[in-house]
This record gives structure tokens, C-alpha cells and sequence, in this order.
């Protein structure tokens, strides 16, 4: 876990070294903060399940940085306006997001004793990721409009990539209660797993790719509230500890954030 701990730290300072030199230019800078909720979809529980999806929820927490090159802070004055001045901004990011996860679902309703059944409902486990990373943010509407408070809303579009230390953590109460133990964890993962290992508590890292919508609302003349609905696909299938491989296996792990920030404007 170290190792990507150091691996982020590097990349947090390569994004200042890029930060700074923007700086020199002119542009101006944002800072500011979140907090929100994350739903976690995984290897646990059932595909489309209200349940599942609702049950394995989880907490983020950020801080974000934006490059605003409407705004120049060196002269107290406005950039030239050009529609790419006027409509996006560099957002850079370092976060961190946590899950406890179970099964969900028909296969452990109550109804059912079958040993399987008993597994599946003794195996929990928790996503545990830290991300740092750049998005590119689009704003249809004028920034400097909405700077200026000609208007209270500025809906934004986001794309963009992470890089992922995640730390999963796997538990059974099932058997001798041993999560290296493969015989304490849902039989059928075994049969179809061809050798090949369906549990890890390993740390790693691994990228992701970033989609978001929102819009942030003019709090005052350097402040603004912001909401944003949040995308994001990890280029990994043990994020959460679990990668079996039966047919309803059909993706690599992703997650749905809803987070809520406070952004200041530096002068």
C-alpha cells in the first residue's frame, strides 16, 4: 500500500510542477472541497438490483484545484476571449472513497438454506480507494458571465482519468472464517474459477476513466457551491476484493458519486 501511496504523492507532484507553470502564464486558480455519497458496483450482489445497489453505498472525500483561464491573476483582468477561454477549465484532484460491501439480492433471501446461500451471506468485504487526477471541464454557458453573477447556475459536462490505489478488505464468517481459504466463499466461484484466484486482500493500483455532469451555484463574488453526478470505471476487477468468473460478470468494477463541494476563487 506504501508503494502506491509514494506512486500518487509523484503524480500529485507532477500536477503542481504543471500547476505552477500555468500560473506563470497568467491564469488564474480555484480551490476547494467535497464531500458525497458513492455507490459501489461490483462482483457483490445481483446486476440491477435495487437492492444491491442501494445497499452498497459508501462516503467520498476530496479536495480539487481548477485552472480558470477566463481570468487572469496576474493583471487583475479578463483573458482573451476565445470560446476555449470562456468554456473550460483544468480541474486536478486527490480523493478518497470508502464501501462496505455484502451480497444482496434473491440468492440471499431468507427463503433460501442452501450452503451456497450461507456463503454468500457470510462473505462482506470493503472498497478502499485513494485517486488523484486531471478532468477537463466543459461549462456551456459564459464563465465570465457567470463570474460576473449575470446568472446563478453554470451547468458543467467532465471528462477525464484517475489514478487508483485501492485497498480491499475481504471477511466470511463462514467455515474456519479464513478469507484465504476458498472453500469459505460461494462454491460455484471455485468450479468456474480454472485455478485461478476469485479473493484478494492485496492492495494495487490501476487507472480509471472519469465522466461527470453538475452545476455549480454563484454563493458570492469569489465563492461557489457545486453539485456533480459522477461516473467513474476502474480499469480493475479486484477493487472490491472479489473478481469471480461467472457469466453475470460482465464488467470491470465502477461506482456512481454524488458529491457536494465549496469552491473559493484565489485573487
Amino acid at each position: 500500500m506504501v508503494r502506491h501511496i509514494k506512486k500518487l504523492i509523484t503524480l500529485f507532484g507532477l500536477i503542481c510542477v504543471v500547476q505552477t507553470s500555468t500560473a506563470q502564464l497568467g491564469f488564474s486558480h480555484e480551490i476547494g472541497a467535497f464531500v458525497g455519497a458513492v455507490a459501489f458496483q461490483s462482483d457483490f450482489g445481483v446486476r440491477n438490483n435495487f437492492e444491491t445497489n442501494s445497499g452498497n453505498t459508501g462516503i467520498a472525500l476530496g479536495i480539487v484545484h481548477y485552472i480558470n483561464f477566463a481570468y487572469r491573476a496576474d493583471c487583475n483582468c479578463y483573458t482573451t476571449d476565445t470560446y476555449f477561454n470562456d468554456h473550460f477549465k483544468i480541474r486536478s484532484e486527490i480523493s478518497w472513497n470508502k464501501t462496505s460491501l455484502e451480497h444482496f439480492g434473491e440468492w440471499v433471501e431468507d427463503s433460501r438454506n442452501s450452503i451456497q446461500a450461507d456463503q454468500l451471506r457470510a462473505h462482506t468485504g470493503e472498497a478502499q480507494n485513494w485517486d488523484i487526477g486531471m478532468q477537463l471541464e466543459y461549462f456551456p454557458r459564459s464563465i465570465r458571465a457567470f463570474s460576473a453573477g449575470e446568472f446563478s447556475f453554470a451547468p458543467f459536462a467532465a471528462l477525464g482519468a484517475h489514478f487508483v490505489s485501492f485497498n480491499p478488505d475481504v471477511e466470511t464468517t463462514f467455515g474456519d472464517g479464513n478469507p484465504q481459504n476458498n472453500a469459505n466463499f460461494y462454491s460455484y466461484w471455485n468450479d468456474v474459477s480454472g485455478g485461478d484466484p476469485f479473493i484478494s486482500t492485496e492492495s494495487g493500483s490501476t487507472w480509471s476513466v472519469v465522466a461527470s455532469v453538475g452545476t455549480r451555484y454563484k454563493l458570492t463574488v469569489l465563492s461557489d457551491l457545486f453539485v456533480e453526478l459522477r461516473w467513474q470505471y476502474y480499469f480493475d476487477d479486484f477493487i472490491d476484493g472479489l473478481n469471480h468468473k461467472l457469466p453475470s460478470n460482465k464488467a470491470d468494477d465502477w461506482n456512481l458519486w454524488l458529491n457536494f463541494g465549496y469552491i473559493y476563487y484565489l485573487d
